[in-house]
């Protein structure tokens, strides 16, 4: 399968240059065809230029300017709108995210799952200079979707998964414009039925650059999304459920 990553990039001109390089080169080692697409988030600093000096070196590379609305949810949405390959990946601009569990999972889902998902807090998961407020709420959020959903995940708000191509057109339309999209994408998934693996990643804490995520901004919209994906799991009577064939 080919293996597109949509990789949203707001600012981010100390670091998106080595992540680039840094996943091209594992995915050529491992001899995986692969297309990287960045989706420019209206950014004010020379993100774009080093992605057009970049586009010249590395042919699997390629770049989109959203032009829309600025927010994490709209670049990935803007992303996963225009990525070619048979199944997609969302990682984070600022290397937080390893290429190395990237091609694990990528191997997973050949095994015939729908999705894989990542946990950093499981055995083998691992963070490395965890924000410790960041923590306490990750784990708070994370264990009112598993006690909500009756779930044994617990890592729902890492961004960091790999859907197939039929996934993601089978879980639209997507609502969330910031960084709840995390949560309702893998929500979504199990909640119409489409079946996932899970396997444990590592997290980086970025070296340059500011944290996009606002906690005092999201809990609300963390919440719209939950209740939305909990009114869909008991009321829709299956209407978007995965179809037979798909």
């Amino acid at each position: 399968m080919k293996l597109s990553i949509v990789i949203p990039a707001h600012n981010e001109e100390g670091s998106i240059k080595q992540t680039i390089i840094g996943l091209h080169a594992k995915l050529n080692e491992a001899n995986i065809e692969h297309e990287i697409l960045v989706v420019n988030d209206n950014s004010k600093d020379n993100t774009e230029s080093i992605l057009k000096s970049l586009k010249i070196e590395i042919p699997f590379l390629n770049y989109v300017n959203n032009l829309g609305p600025s927010g994490f949810g709209y670049a990935v949405r803007y992303g996963l709108e225009r990525f070619t390959g048979d199944c997609v990946a969302i990682m984070m601009a600022d290397m937080s995210d390893s290429p190395d569990d990237l091609i694990e999972f990528y191997h997973k889902l050949n095994e015939g799952y729908d999705c894989v998902f990542g946990t950093r807090f499981s055995l083998g998961g691992k963070t490395y200079d965890y924000p410790k407020i960041k923590l306490i709420i990750n784990r708070i959020a994370n264990g009112i979707v598993q006690l909500a959903f009756g779930m044994r995940y617990n890592d729902t708000t890492n961004a960091f998964k790999l859907y197939r191509r039929e996934t993601i057109q089978g879980i639209k339309p997507f609502l969330s414009p910031h960084f709840n999209l995390t949560l309702e994408l893998p929500l979504k998934a199990i909640v119409r039925g489409y079946s996932y693996a899970v396997l444990p990643n590592s997290w980086v804490n970025r070296k340059s650059g500011e944290s996009k995520l606002k906690i005092r901004e999201m809990g609300s919209r963390y919440f719209f999304i939950l209740l939305y994906c909990l009114i869909e799991k008991y009321f829709s009577r299956g209407d978007f459920a995965k179809k037979k064939n798909e």
